[in-house]
């Protein structure tokens, strides 16, 4: 059975995020979607209310599950025994942040495998930052998160 990691700290899942795991969701049997933390970043939303998030969101995706982890990812990797990490990227300079993290975990892990995933041209402009931009403006985010997650959005 292969089973891989889609990581991030989702604050909060978009429909971009969403995009990319169903395109996991197709190639491994299991998807293990693993809110973290990094400690570079502020958060607007709380790990549970991420995760909650997170769960609304994949809630019809019956092969993915929803987990937070506080540790590093290559020893999450090791501990549910991945087949790959998958990342997706929308532009050059996610593809280059990507690419250099993979780097760094692949040399610190020598089994560990990231597969990049590339956002749809629909998904391409969304991000999180540009949901935390709309809700403190106080504008419409139904076009860039799924109706479930809308009511742990406040």
């Amino acid at each position: 059975m292969s089973l891989a990691i889609v990581p991030g700290s989702f604050d909060p899942m978009t429909l971009g995020h969403l995009d990319i795991v169903e395109t996991v969701a197709k190639r491994y049997d299991e998807v293990v979607v693993a809110v973290m933390i990094n400690r570079a970043k502020r958060y607007r939303f709380d790990m549970e209310t991420r995760v909650r998030i997170a769960e609304a969101t994949v809630s019809g995706l019956s092969n993915v599950r929803v987990i937070a982890e506080t540790g590093m990812l290559i020893d999450l990797f090791d501990k549910l025994g991945a087949d790959a990490v998958c990342k997706g990227w929308r532009n050059a300079a996610d593809y280059e942040y990507e690419l250099h993290m993979a780097d760094w975990n692949a040399a610190h892990n020598p089994r560990f495998r990231t597969e990049m995933i590339h956002a749809k041209n629909d998904h391409a402009d969304i991000s999180s930052t540009l949901v935390r931009e709309r809700l403190d403006r106080g504008e419409s985010i139904d076009d860039l998160v799924h109706p479930d997650a809308m009511s742990f959005l406040g």
